[in-house]
């Protein structure tokens, strides 16, 4: 063959793989007559539930595709921020901080896409976590349930401690309390016995709760550094100073560290909520279980959170939205989370799947509803709340690490949360 003719055909090729991969990559965009809608989450688990759920819907709709984007929980708050206020956003975004965006206007009347009648279905802590100035402003999405302790049979067993014990188990501020010795039981025979550490769902806001203690009052006003909310932080730092729990050296940078260490089967209790269960049961090779909170002067106390979508005022597609939102405010848009007991809906008629599931795995979830019972502890919100949050991180972070005595240490957190919401 010539070598004109060989350029020739290799010029030929190349354009037909050229025009092949434009077809692919625009597959749904401009010149598909598809309207592209974008969700923003930051759970990759939870893509094929996505995936599975939004496929049915575009089958209805095949003029709307939906595409989902991955951005992980640890640059997620400052990414939608930041994307926010540059008019970068997705259409569509999880929120659990939704205060700020709809104060600014930048957020989608959720009653008024999509109607009164639409809360009707949803889980009602959910509507009233996502509920501002009298309107909703996100579509719940799924609920967390409570939090409870997972705990490894085998080195229970080794320790001779009896799974029946946790169940009874009480933390006082006092000292004269049944945790703390079982967990100095627990910590002959692991590597650590308990998870106390900066963890804000899973452990200060039970531990504040079942003090008597709150994180706000109702103005939104920092209340955590009162006599309680000392007594239960100084508790969570002895057991940090005596050894019980992984290092803050290596959870205040990690936040997966402790849940890595307990499928590691180096932690022998795990305080976390129903977000940890299905990969637990995935990856622990050993027997495990779930248990009630520790009760502690005001009781169980426990949160209650919930994950919804909020839309983007700012779409240029609000008609395509509202019918996104509106499939996945359904039943049969909300009911594939509970597939694989990945999450429990928000949508209350598709709940007992996620029991079911789990109850056919042979895994008792109560614990993480019966919690819910009793009292419960708001998780805070109100204006620049994400900004106090962060101001406060370095500081708790610090306790926790034994360099600021508690007191100190809760009062300069609260100075520096209440500047941050009026800088804000």
């Amino acid at each position: 063959m010539r070598t004109s003719t060989r350029v020739v055909l290799a010029l030929v090729l190349a354009t037909a793989l050229l025009v092949g991969a434009v077809l692919w990559l625009g597959r749904g965009g401009e010149g598909s007559g598809r309207t592209v809608v974008s969700l923003r989450i930051w759970d990759e688990s939870l893509v094929p539930r996505y995936g599975a759920s939004l496929a049915e819907f575009e089958r209805a709709n095949p003029d709307l595709e939906v595409q989902i984007t991955v951005v992980p929980w640890s640059s997620y708050q400052q990414k939608l921020r930041l994307d926010v206020a540059g008019g970068t956003a997705d259409d569509l975004f999880w929120t659990n901080l939704y205060e700020d965006y709809a104060d600014a206007g930048r957020l989608i009347d959720i009653g008024a896409a999509l109607g009164p009648e639409a809360a009707r279905s949803w889980d009602p802590s959910a509507v009233a976590q996502y509920t501002r100035d009298g309107k909703l402003w996100a579509v719940p999405q799924f609920v967390d349930a409570g939090t409870a302790v997972y705990y490894n049979r085998e080195l229970l067993a080794a320790a001779q401690v009896d799974p029946a014990e946790l169940a009874a188990l009480r933390w006082s501020p006092r000292g004269d309390d049944a945790l703390r010795p079982l967990l100095r039981r627990l910590a002959l025979v692991a590597t650590w016995a308990y998870n106390a550490e900066h963890d804000f769902q899973s452990i200060e806001l039970p531990y504040l709760g079942s003090a008597g203690a709150r994180f706000q009052d109702d103005h939104d006003r920092f209340v955590f550094d009162s006599p309680q909310g000392v007594g239960a932080f100084e508790y969570l730092v002895r057991l940090v100073a005596d050894g019980l729990t992984p290092s803050p050296a290596d959870t205040n940078t990690n936040p997966d560290f402790a849940r890595n260490a307990f499928l590691q089967g180096k932690l022998a209790l795990f305080q976390s909520g129903t977000f940890d269960l299905a990969r637990i049961s995935e990856q622990a090779r050993f027997g495990w279980g779930v248990a009630p909170l520790p009760e502690g002067p005001a009781g169980r106390v426990s949160t209650n959170n919930a994950i919804g979508v909020a839309a983007n005022a700012a779409t240029r597609h609000p008609d395509a939205v509202r019918r996104v939102l509106a499939w996945l405010g359904s039943g049969a848009g909300n009911r594939y989370l509970a597939e694989g007991g990945a999450a429990i809906p928000a949508v209350v008629a598709e709940q007992q799947r996620y029991r079911d599931y789990w109850a056919e795995k042979g895994v008792d979830v109560s614990p993480f509803f019966d919690v819910l019972r009793g009292p419960r502890i708001s998780s805070g919100g109100g204006p620049g709340f994400p900004a106090a949050l962060r101001a406060m991180d370095p500081i708790f972070a610090e306790m926790y690490l034994g360099r600021i005595p508690v007191p100190e240490a809760l009062a300069r957190a609260r100075a520096a949360a209440e500047s941050a919401v009026a800088q804000n």
